[in-house]
């Protein structure tokens, strides 16, 4: 049975007096990866946010009950780490909660990292890795829903492919509910449950990928004529 969980409606939000969304409304279930498209300066970060209750908004933001939420944002740079004496292990322990050893490895266990890793300085891993210990962090309380802001920026394009595949492998193994922010066209089919669609002047589509993903919301989203070829 499809269980609804979250529903959006004519979601409106102004930051100091631009209004950055507008007439926003969509609906998530159980067990679905939401997909949220659109060019820089469409306000996909602040729908995270303001959905997350960080933001002030004029609507409705309907959760069906209380879930555990986790949330990664945008932009945190292991550069941020590069001369900061903190471990793997510091970095999870960040969190509100001293976790337990086993409790970190069972959880990079899943995103396919070695226990080993757990005493190496996090400004010192690889992108690739880093990028999987962030996952990871977002995972270790157990959610049930994932706020994921463009989790590849900065890895190359097969790196993202294999980011995304294990998104994937966690969603189906956990039953997770994933929203998902990115700018990659290409991994929408293969990934998307429904693709919420934003332009510059607002709410643009919004459904399964293949009826959504029309080349008129395609050009209505970028502003210009795309080519967009289902394989």
């Amino acid at each position: 049975m499809i269980q609804k969980i979250l529903e959006v409606k004519n979601l409106n939000v102004f930051l100091d007096n631009e209004k950055i969304l507008d007439n926003i409304s969509f609906t998530l279930n159980q067990g679905e990866i939401l997909i949220i498209l659109g060019p820089n300066g469409a306000g996909k970060s602040v729908l995270l946010k303001t959905i997350l209750g960080i933001l002030p908004y004029n609507g409705q933001v309907i959760w069906a009950n209380k879930f555990k939420i986790s949330y990664l944002p945008q932009g945190l740079n292991q550069l941020f780490f590069k001369n900061l004496p903190i471990t793997v292990k510091d970095f999870f322990n960040l969190k509100n909660k001293k976790f337990k050893e086993d409790e970190i490895i069972n959880v990079l266990k899943l995103v396919g990292l070695d226990k080993d890793i757990l005493n190496k300085s996090i400004g010192n891993l690889s992108t690739g890795q880093f990028q999987r210990i962030l996952i990871a962090w977002s995972l270790i309380d157990n959610p049930e829903v994932i706020f994921f802001d463009e989790p590849t920026t900065g890895i190359d394009i097969g790196g993202g492919e294999t980011i995304y595949s294990l998104l994937y492998k966690i969603k189906q193994d956990k039953n997770l509910t994933i929203v998902l922010v990115t700018h990659d066209l290409n991994i929408v089919y293969g990934l998307a449950d429904k693709v919420l669609c934003l332009g510059k002047k607002g709410h643009i589509c919004f459904g399964p990928p293949a009826k959504a993903l029309t080349p008129q919301a395609l050009e209505a989203m970028f502003g210009m004529e795309l080519k967009f070829y289902k394989h």
